[in-house]
């Protein structure tokens, strides 16, 4: 089957990331939130990225001709005509699950449903439709937009056929898939990068290394471009937590149980770069 429209709930970040990736490729989207402002900051900030990429020349389509593949809506009904819907909301099993027996509902028997969840295990969301073997895994990585990879996570009832199609799409949206074979919490790339993330957190705690120092030594001796505190804020603390603390209820595993000072942080609205501080503070996009 050949997708030729996706439909994606939620408009946030993510969300709205992934609508815009989608439509650069030449598929239609819609794009579902049932809040107006999130439908609408979404939509800006996609304006606003797809413009960044036409000036630095490597998009060859004009701005309007993309945006117009993407419309919005407020009703998970009109997910009725996807061959692909994606689920891109917050981390929590019960709204997710919400959402897949909807989609349930209202996608065409052959439709491939899809969540962005980054830890909760696939199968949970598939158990509750009536065609796990649709249901899938697409973890995109923030800034969408930018981050090459996504990993395609098998749920036990996930079919070979449902992953090779997932896997032809990530590839025509101009993405590296990276299949995890096994529904494991936190999949593969989470589950090494997050325990690097509390580790620096804990050094951080005991006053071995500031901040800025370990961000830097992160970034000039292991040659990533960001380094743990700067990728946290980008990804927003509460999502690292929420990933962390859905790994350590299935695992039990200490690695993995989210440090003090982020779970303050957390509380206090901390949550980097969409509030204006997180571990650095911001001034509009500028790091302070």
């Amino acid at each position: 089957m050949t997708i030729k429209e996706v439909f994606i709930v939620g408009a946030g970040l993510m969300g709205s990331g992934i609508a815009q990736v989608i439509a650069q490729a030449g598929i239609n989207v819609k794009l579902n939130d049932v809040n107006d402002e999130a439908l609408t900051k979404g939509m800006k900030t996609i304006s606003w990225s797809v413009d960044k990429f036409i000036e630095k020349g490597t998009l060859s389509e004009d701005h309007n001709t993309i945006l117009n593949r993407i419309q919005t809506t407020k009703n998970i009904s009109d997910a009725g005509q996807a061959d692909l819907a994606i689920e891109a909301v917050f981390e929590n099993l019960k709204v997710k699950q919400e959402i897949f027996q909807k989609f349930d509902t209202f996608c065409k028997p052959n439709a491939l449903l899809a969540t962005n969840t980054s830890a909760i295990p696939i199968t949970e969301m598939g158990a509750v439709t009536n065609k796990p073997d649709k249901v899938i895994g697409l973890h995109f990585f923030s800034p969408v937009p930018m981050m090459p990879v996504v990993e395609l996570v098998k749920g036990i009832s996930t079919s070979e056929e449902s992953m090779e199609m997932a896997v032809s799409f990530v590839k025509k949206i101009g993405k590296e898939p990276i299949r995890v074979e096994s529904d494991i919490p936190g999949f593969l790339m989470n589950r090494i990068n997050l325990v690097s993330y509390v580790e620096a957190i804990q050094l951080l705690e005991k006053g071995i290394g500031t901040v800025q120092d370990i961000d830097k030594g992160v970034r000039l001796a292991f040659g990533r471009r960001m380094g743990p505190f700067e990728t946290g804020d980008m990804v927003g603390l509460d999502v690292s937590f929420g990933a962390l603390t859905a790994i350590y209820q299935e695992t039990q595993d200490n690695r993995y149980y989210p440090p003090q000072l982020l779970r303050r942080k957390v509380k206090a609205g901390q949550l980097g770069r969409k509030t204006g501080k997180g571990w650095y503070e911001y001034e509009g996009n500028k790091k302070a």
